[in-house]
């Protein structure tokens, strides 16, 4: 029997935040990513911004213009972490900024969401985990799958068997960076470069590094730690499998010569009860991305759009052919204004978020390995 659901119902409900509920959030990195959370937070009644921080001033001061003008406006974040009137804070810096922020965050009471990954090089995640579980502060992942509604639905129904034993993994994500119109130049002088290279080596400032930092090693991880990441985190979570047993990857540049990392990548990564793969490209975007999960029982299709369930052994006109799907799922929501509930929830009654400390390691460094296999050209066994 067909069965189509929408997930709006199983969405959360906003509750009314009481004047001692004031949560005074602060921005650091005021970059795309963040500025999308910001505008976000804005909307959940308990937040209030108070301070906002990033090394190139044009920026932070346009957000901080749109969303609350009398907010201070910084250059260097541990002034931020200093301020009695933060509270939290969203960490949105580049990927080699977040352990170092979240570590000296933590120590300063602050409660914080960082984004994905937590980690730039494997040897942070236990530092990392430590830091933050002996500090008992409130700090969440940007994972959003953690929090969607229908991510949690389709783990639920895997949980109870509806898939039967899932053995294969099959995950893609496609994105589309070739230039198709010129982008708007950098104020240099507003900009605090040497501040923003922080611990990576010293280099000459160019536009391609600022805008495109994810797909240069000294910032990023490419496609592995910016798309996979996601991917591997909601199958790790929903199969309860967060370990590795062997990493394999290849990649290289087929078009996007500018960037160091390869814009054509795939990995296959096998656990103790299934085998994981991953394919993208950064130079199209026709299919986006998704998950299925493959089990003896039947076949999940599962996207940031809803899932659809397939029943084996159902009859079909043509082999190359799925059967009718038994259930279908639609999606409604954004995972990310679920996940950063989740966190200001959980810093209201100090509980663990979804997305907690040590899956975002967990992400992270599954994510890694993929990076260091496809570099050193040689599968790894752990």
């Amino acid at each position: 029997m067909l069965r189509t659901v929408s997930t709006a119902a199983l969405a959360s409900t906003v509750r009314a935040a009481a004047p001692n509920d004031r949560i005074n959030v602060g921005l650091i990195g005021t970059g795309g990513r963040c500025s999308y959370l910001a505008r976000i937070l804005k909307t959940m009644p308990e937040v209030q911004f108070t301070a906002m921080c990033d090394v190139y001033s044009d920026r932070v001061e346009a957000l901080a213009f749109e969303l609350e003008p009398t907010t201070a406006i910084l250059g260097d974040y541990r002034r931020l972490l200093d301020r009695k009137d933060v509270d939290a804070v969203v960490v949105g810096a580049p990927n080699h900024w977040h352990t170092r922020i979240t570590l000296d965050a933590v120590p300063a009471g602050k409660d914080v969401y960082v984004e994905k990954p937590v980690t730039h090089h494997l040897d942070e995640g236990d530092r990392l985990i430590q830091g933050v579980e002996a500090s008992k502060r409130v700090v969440a992942t940007g994972t959003q799958q953690r929090s969607w509604d229908h991510y949690i639905l389709a783990k639920q129904l895997i949980d109870g068997g509806r898939l039967g034993r899932v053995t294969s993994v099959q995950t893609w994500w496609f994105q589309n960076y070739i230039p198709r119109a010129p982008q708007t130049q950098i104020n240099q002088r507003d900009l605090d470069w040497k501040t923003w290279l922080g611990g990576a080596p010293d280099q000459p400032f160019t536009d391609l590094k600022y805008k495109h930092w994810r797909f240069f090693w000294d910032f990023g991880g490419g496609a592995f730690t910016d798309l996979m990441a996601h991917w591997i985190d909601a199958v790790q979570w929903i199969l309860e499998s967060p370990n590795p047993k062997t990493v394999s990857a290849t990649g290289s540049t087929k078009v996007l010569t500018e960037l160091q990392c390869p814009d054509t990548v795939s990995a296959s990564i096998d656990y103790d009860k299934f085998n994981f793969t991953y394919y993208g490209t950064m130079v199209d975007s026709v299919e986006d991305g998704g998950i299925v999960f493959r089990g003896t029982s039947g076949v999940m299709q599962l996207t940031r759009d809803g899932f659809e369930v397939y029943r084996e052994g159902v009859r079909v006109a043509r082999p190359s052919e799925r059967p009718e799907p038994e259930i279908i799922v639609r999606s409604t929501g954004d995972g990310t204004v679920s996940n950063l509930r989740n966190w200001l929830d959980c810093i209201h009654t100090r509980s663990l978020p979804n997305a907690h400390i040590r899956a975002g390691v967990e992400c992270a460094r599954s994510s890694h390995l993929a990076n260091q296999a496809m570099r050193e050209r040689r599968t790894i066994a752990l």
